[in-house]
């Protein structure tokens, strides 16, 4: 495609705002011509991986075959947006360092809701089902959430709206999505 491939990856708790940022990004990317695919990992759930628990194994395969396939994008010149919990520090350094190798730019950003934010705006009803009793091993609740040590970006909910994090995103890396920033 001519373009060079990349992936950013969003972590954060489940109402974090991964999604919506994500998919603000590739909109923005999509404006200025640039090949993008979000690959949120709740849709990816229902599919390629719906065969999956919500363990520690299970959330670390998850996460490894989102990178697997994050790669396979940002190899096609794409620009790959992964949504995902990815809750362990290992399993992000593993999709670091897996596009490392294989010489794609790689870039992750913490999206850094407090908790009690992300239950406030409780789309799915984990954060209730979770309090009442009806679910557990809820990332960030029971289960457990490592922020990331080293993140390339922090968004946080008083940032900005969803257009603008999106943008501070694509500000915070034009050489790996071949945009000078002032295009975004």
């Amino acid at each position: 495609m001519g373009n060079r491939g990349c992936t950013v990856w969003f972590t954060g708790l489940s109402g974090a705002g991964k999604t919506t940022v994500a998919s603000r990004v590739a909109e923005l990317l999509a404006d200025v011509g640039r090949p993008a695919y979000h690959l949120d990992a709740d849709v990816l759930r229902s599919g390629i991986n719906r065969d999956l628990g919500y363990d520690a194994d299970s959330r670390q395969e998850n996460v490894r075959r989102l990178a697997e396939i994050a790669a396979l994008f940002a190899d096609a010149g794409m620009v790959a947006l992964v949504s995902s919990i990815s809750p362990f520090e290992e399993g992000r350094v593993h999709a670091r360092d897996l596009h490392h190798a294989r010489g794609l730019g790689f870039h992750l950003v913490f999206v850094d809701t407090p908790v009690e934010v992300c239950a406030q705006r409780d789309a799915k009803g984990l954060y209730a089902l979770s309090s009442s009793g009806n679910l557990a091993g809820l990332t960030g609740v029971d289960a457990p959430y490592e922020p990331p040590t080293s993140p390339d970006l922090v968004l946080r909910p008083g940032d900005g709206t969803a257009d603008e994090l999106a943008r501070s995103v694509l500000r915070s890396l034009p050489e790996l999505v071949g945009e000078p920033s002032g295009a975004l």
